[in-house]
């Protein structure tokens, strides 16, 4: 059974700056090969989260740098996975943490923020650490960066990933069938009868 929990912004906001300038061994380092700002990215949401989606190809998980899922480390994939476009919306209505795209004016700290080129190509991603002064301020890695005004950096395009929410997953406890059938209360062992 699907359940819907809140996403952590003050965590993932606080591993974001824990991090910034540093890199947490226990995930690889994809910078100079192909960058680590999606890699980072998805490790802030994964600590706001504390759940990731085990399916194959198109979930959203890192085990090691060899059994990861594309969306771990891929801007495009990221944005697919966490928004659920056409062919990740069954993925996306799965367990995990989930968004939608939103303008500059509804997205707040622990959201994402990701840049596009003048072809139309989008190559970043950051997450909004916070806001100063009308500034949005982010943090990233590959070029790291700790509370940086997004306005300082070189973009044609952008998008905001608001994040929404967290899917997990619970065992049923076969409370109703238990109880349909006459069967138990389906109360938690140890319960005492009063």
């Amino acid at each position: 059974m699907i359940v819907y929990k809140e996403y952590n912004r003050a965590r993932a906001v606080a591993y974001a700056r824990r991090w910034a300038l540093d890199r947490n061994p226990l995930f690889v380092n994809f910078a100079g090969r192909g960058g680590d700002c999606t890699n980072f990215i998805s490790q802030c949401i994964y600590a706001g989260s504390c759940q990731m989606n085990f399916t194959t190809d198109f979930g959203w998980y890192y085990i090691t740098e060899l059994n990861r899922a594309p969306a771990w480390s891929s801007v495009e994939y990221f944005y697919d996975f966490m928004t659920g476009v056409p062919a990740f919306t069954s993925i996306n209505g799965g367990i995990g943490p989930y968004g939608i795209e939103v303008d500059s004016t509804r997205a707040i700290e622990g959201d994402v923020v990701q840049l596009a080129d003048d072809t139309g190509d989008f190559y970043h991603t950051l997450i909004i650490s916070g806001f100063s002064e009308g500034e949005t301020l982010v943090c990233a890695h590959t070029n790291d960066a700790l509370d940086k005004p997004l306005s300082t950096y070189n973009f044609s395009s952008l998008r905001y990933i608001h994040i929404e929410g967290v899917r997990v997953e619970v065992e049923d406890d076969n409370c109703f069938s238990d109880v349909l059938e006459g069967i138990s209360l389906g109360l938690p062992t140890g319960t005492q009868n009063g």
